[in-house]
C-alpha cells in the first residue's frame, strides 16, 4: 500500500516570500507517530509544507493528512484533489475533532482525538475493505506505542530535529485551551512508561532535545523517574511546565541533573481575575517573581508565554506586561491574542454572548482579532498585541533583560538567545529557504550548555527578594 501523510502549512506560513523560523523548529511526530504503526512493505512519506513541497502528481492509496485550524483551507484543499482521483483520504487532529461534521465534507475517514488505538483499528479496516467514516478515541494509552518512524523525516530541514513527546495531553483545564476539545472522551492527561521513554531518548543522535510534551512535569511521579533516568546522558534539553510545577520543591532540581536548560512557562497573564476567569487555577495565587528567580537560580533559561485580550485587560496591559517580563530578564516571551478556539469552553462563551466577529478559520492564529473585546476596541488589542512584541525585543529591552542575569557570561547568553531569535529572522528565513536552518543547531547546542547545572545568587531585582509580588 502507497501512504502519503502531510502536513500542511499553516496560514501565515504559506506566503513563498516568508516562512517564520517557529515553522522549521520541529519534525511531524504525530504522522511519523501513526506511521510506525503501518506494515513493513508499505509504501509511506511524509510531508511537512513548511520545508518541503507537496508533490500531488503522485498516486497514493491512502492520504493521511492532520489538520489544525489555521491548515484547515489548504488540508481540504489537498483532501478534496486527492479524493476527486478516487483516493482515500483520512482527517484528523486538533481542528478535526472540534468540527468532525466540517471536516468530514472533505474526507472518507475522519479521526477524532488521539489515534494511537483508533489508527491501528482503521488500517486492519481498511486492509479488508471496510473502513469507517469516523473513529472516535476512547482508550487512552501509550503502551505498545511502536517506536517512531524518524527515517521518514528529513531532519536537516529543521532547527531542532529531536523533538520527542512522551506523554500525551495536560492535567489542567484552562477554558481556551485546544487540547481540552481534543481529549473530551477519555482521559486527558497520561504518559508512556519511563522504559519506553528513554529508550526512545536513546535512539535520538547528537545532544539536544526538545520535549513537545504539554506539560513534562505534569505527573511528578513519572517525571522524577524518567530525569533520574536521563542523569548521565548528556543531553541538553527544553520543554514546557507550569508555574506551579515551577514552585514544587526537588523537582526542577533533577530536571537540571539530567540537561533542562530551557523551560517555557505559561504565565498567560499578569492580571488575577483573568486567571480566574479562565479556570487556570495552576496560576492563581502564585508569585511570578519567585519563579522567575528560581528558574535562573537554577541556571534555566525562561521562555514566558502570554495572552493579551481577556475580559479583565485593558489597554495598560500591554506596556505592563513587557515591563514585568523585562525587568525580570524573562530570556524571550511569545505573546498572543485570546483565541476563542473551537470545542473549547471559550468559544462556547463568546458565541453565546455575540462576541464572534467570524468564522474565518485562516485569522484564528493568536495573531488577529477574532471577537469583540471586554475593555479595548479590536485595534487596541491589535495595535497593543504588536506593539508588545516590538517593544520586548528592541535592542534597549533585550540589553535591561540582559542587565538582569547575574554574570557576565549569562548576560551574554541572554543577549545572544534573545537577539538571534528576533532580531536575526530575515538571516533564519534565508537558511530556510536554503534548506540549511539545520546548521543552526550547534550553536543552539552552545548557547544552552552554558546554562544550568550551578546555583548562581543574585539574579533579579533584589527587592523582588524581600517582597512577594503575586498577580
Amino acid at each position: 500500500m502507497r501512504v502519503k501523510m502531510i502536513l500542511p502549512a499553516l496560514t501565515e506560513a504559506t506566503s513563498p516570500f516568508f516562512r517564520p523560523i517557529k515553522y522549521s523548529l520541529f519534525p511531524p511526530l504525530g504522522l511519523a507517530t501513526l506511521a510506525g504503526y503501518l506494515d513493513p512493505g508499505d509504501e509511506v512519506t511524509i510531508t511537512d509544507e513548511h520545508v518541503q513541497e507537496v508533490d500531488t502528481s503522485d498516486e497514493p492509496d491512502l492520504v493521511v493528512i492532520q489538520v489544525y485550524i489555521t491548515s484547515a483551507r489548504r488540508a481540504y484543499e489537498l483532501a478534496d484533489l486527492y479524493r476527486a482521483r478516487g483516493v482515500h483520504v483520512c482527517l484528523g487532529g486538533l481542528h478535526v475533532t472540534s468540527l468532525p461534521e466540517e471536516a468530514a465534507r472533505h474526507a472518507d475517514t475522519i479521526f477524532c482525538g488521539p489515534g494511537e488505538s483508533t489508527w491501528p483499528v482503521f488500517l486492519s479496516h481498511l486492509r479488508r475493505g471496510r473502513p469507517r467514516a469516523r473513529y472516535d478515541s476512547t482508550e487512552r494509552t501509550l503502551d505498545g506505542l511502536p517506536p517512531i518512524r524518524r527515517d521518514l523525516i528529513a531532519r536537516h530541514l529543521y532547527l531542532v530535529p529531536n523533538s520527542i513527546v512522551v506523554s500525551r495531553g495536560c492535567p489542567h483545564v484552562c477554558d481556551f485551551c485546544y487540547k481540552e476539545a481534543f481529549f473530551e472522551g477519555g482521559k486527558s492527561f497520561y504518559t508512556q512508561t519511563v522504559d519506553a521513554a528513554l529508550a526512545e531518548i536513546d535512539r535520538l543522535p547528537g545532544r539536544h532535545l526538545y520535549f513537545l510534551d504539554d506539560h513534562l512535569l505534569g505527573n511528578a511521579r513519572f517525571a522524577t523517574a524518567l530525569f533520574e533516568g536521563m542523569r548521565g546522558m548528556g543531553r541538553l534539553w527544553q520543554a514546557a511546565g507550569t508555574v506551579q510545577a515551577v514552585l514544587r520543591p526537588g523537582l526542577l532540581e533533577k530536571a537540571v541533573d539530567s540537561g533542562l536548560r530551557s523551560l517555557f512557562v505559561g504565565f498567560e497573564t499578569v492580571n488575577g481575575a483573568n486567571l480566574l476567569e479562565q479556570r487556570k487555577w495552576q496560576n492563581v495565587d502564585r508569585d511570578y517573581a519567585a519563579v522567575i528567580r528560581r528558574l535562573h537560580d537554577l541556571g534555566i533559561m525562561v521562555n514566558g508565554s502570554f495572552v493579551f485580550g481577556m475580559d479583565d485587560d485593558d489597554a495598560s496591559v500591554f506596556d505592563r506586561t513587557v515591563e514585568w517580563a523585562v525587568g525580570r530578564g524573562v530570556e524571550t516571551a511569545t505573546f498572543h491574542i485570546l483565541t476563542p478556539y473551537p470545542g473549547t469552553r471559550l468559544y462556547e462563551r463568546m458565541s453565546d454572548a455575540g462576541r464572534l466577529l467570524h468564522h474565518d478559520w485562516d485569522r484564528y492564529d493568536t495573531r488577529q482579532v477574532v471577537f469583540e473585546p471586554a475593555r479595548m476596541t479590536a485595534s487596541e488589542l491589535s495595535e497593543g498585541y504588536r506593539r508588545a512584541y516590538r517593544d520586548f525585543y528592541r535592542w534597549g529591552s533585550i540589553l535591561r533583560g540582559a542587565g538582569a542575569q547575574a554574570t557576565i557570561r549569562d548576560k551574554m547568553r541572554h543577549v545572544a538567545y534573545a537577539g538571534g531569535w528576533k532580531k536575526f529572522e530575515p538571516m533564519w528565513d534565508l537558511a530556510i529557504r536554503a534548506k540549511r536552518v539545520g546548521r543552526g543547531l550547534p550553536l543552539l547546542e552552545s548557547i544552552l550548555s552554558g546554562f544550568g547545572g550551578r546555583p548562581s545568587a543574585g539574579h533579579g531585582d533584589p527587592a523582588d527578594r524581600r517582597r512577594t509580588v503575586r498577580t
